[in-house]
């Protein structure tokens, strides 16, 4: 199962956080535990360069994305192997939206469109569509029409 995801500024900010079957008390923690570990571990990795880590039996892949940290948090059947296709696909689908890699402020602005992407990647904790182009026709805002 893919725990969480998630998304914070180069200050250790979280911008988006998408947590699976992770009781609320333990939210926290991992919330502390991940920025605590971009901040000693990411400091001048290139972009896209995955990073892993264990922590309580579990796998965390990480990256740095332009100005953004991206972290992939699983267990079981995902491990670093699954967690770095997924993270693949997290940071393809930030770099079609944002058409480059994003600054916070790039971030920010097409938030909306980045929360229905991790939406369309992750469903209830398991990995659901991996494919760029079924992500865009996913996404696609409509407008409401009339019933």
């Amino acid at each position: 199962m893919l725990l969480a995801v998630l998304i914070a500024n180069s200050e250790g900010n979280i911008l988006v956080e998408r947590f699976n079957g992770v009781p609320a008390e333990e939210r926290l923690h991992w919330r502390s535990f991940l920025v605590k570990l971009g901040v000693e571990n990411l400091r001048g990795v290139k972009n896209e360069e995955l990073l892993v880590a264990n922590h309580k039996s579990v796998y965390i892949v990480y990256t740095v994305l332009g100005d953004v940290s991206i972290f992939v948090v699983g267990k079981d059947e995902y491990d670093e192997l699954a967690l770095s296709e997924a993270i693949f696909v997290i940071t393809s689908a930030l770099k079609d939206v944002c058409g480059k890699p994003p600054t916070e402020r790039l971030f920010l602005d097409k938030y909306g469109k980045i929360c229905l992407c991790l939406d369309e990647i992750v469903w209830k904790g398991l990995l659901e569509n991996t494919d760029k182009d079924r992500i865009k026709r996913l996404i696609r805002l409509k407008p409401p029409t009339d019933f």
